[in-house]
């Protein structure tokens, strides 16, 4: 299982929401590439990088910073998600070096379009499930849909997305601990990878999402724990393998 440092962009700053919230944010780093070059460092193997200003305006508002990222670190897959609402986008940031685009709001509001884009890009597409109390959230979590988290990634499967990328955002920069039964639910009822996100503060939360692994989660998003020091990445990231080489 990889844990996927994130490097979450506003105003080009490196930041971390409390719930998602745009005016309760912390900021960690002027230098978003040099934070990415510090997890690199610390052994990531992947890099989670959201466009929060992009979330929120539908298109990429920090686009050249993650060019910059994935131009630096060619060898090292790079997800991003934020603002990415048509082909174009999706082209841009793959032609850039981007391995994965994330597409949350738009997947909700025009399902054809995954549909669509999973044709065109196949094996670059993974949707973002922003949830609360099992009901998906959408713009830029500010607002509750009314699709069961289950039933949507259910269809998106269907459509061929690569992985979905699961996100309690009752817990996303709390540090209270991952929602692991949910998380596994949503793993066991479909087929392809899921990646963990939101609420992941020590290493005990890798421990724990490593114990069921097997449900198919390959991965762990960690934002706050690691800039504030409460989860080391070089050690969270050694356990997942020794564990994994375990089973």
């Amino acid at each position: 299982m990889l844990v996927i440092p994130a490097i979450d962009l506003k105003e080009g700053k490196c930041v971390r929401l409390r719930q998602g919230r745009m005016d309760d944010k912390t900021v960690y780093s002027d230098d978003p590439v040099a934070m990415a070059d510090q997890w690199i460092a610390q052994g990531a193997r992947r890099l989670h990088i959201v466009d929060l200003d992009g979330a929120v305006n539908g298109r990429p508002m920090n686009g050249k910073i993650i060019e910059q990222i994935a131009s630096r670190h060619g060898n090292i897959p790079i997800q991003v998600g934020g603002g990415i609402r048509d082909e174009d986008t999706v082209q841009a940031y793959l032609d850039s070096g981007v391995r994965y685009v994330i597409i949350g709001t738009k997947a909700i509001n025009a399902p054809h379009f995954i549909a669509d884009l999973c044709v065109e890009f196949p094996g670059h597409i993974v949707v973002g499930l922003d949830a609360k109390n099992g009901k998906v959230a959408i713009d830029g979590w500010s607002k509750l849909s009314h699709h069961d988290v289950i039933d949507i990634a259910k269809h998106f499967e269907k459509d061929g997305v690569e992985a979905i990328v699961y996100t309690d955002i009752g817990r996303d920069g709390m540090l209270s601990g991952v929602n692991i039964e949910s998380t596994v639910a949503l793993a066991r009822a479909i087929h392809i990878p899921v990646i963990a996100s939101g609420g992941v503060k020590s290493i005990d939360d890798v421990r724990k999402l490593c114990d069921v692994a097997d449900h198919g989660i390959v991965g762990a998003i960690t934002g706050r724990a690691i800039y504030e020091g409460t989860l080391d990445l070089r050690e969270a990231q050694n356990l997942a393998d020794e564990l994994s080489a375990k089973k």
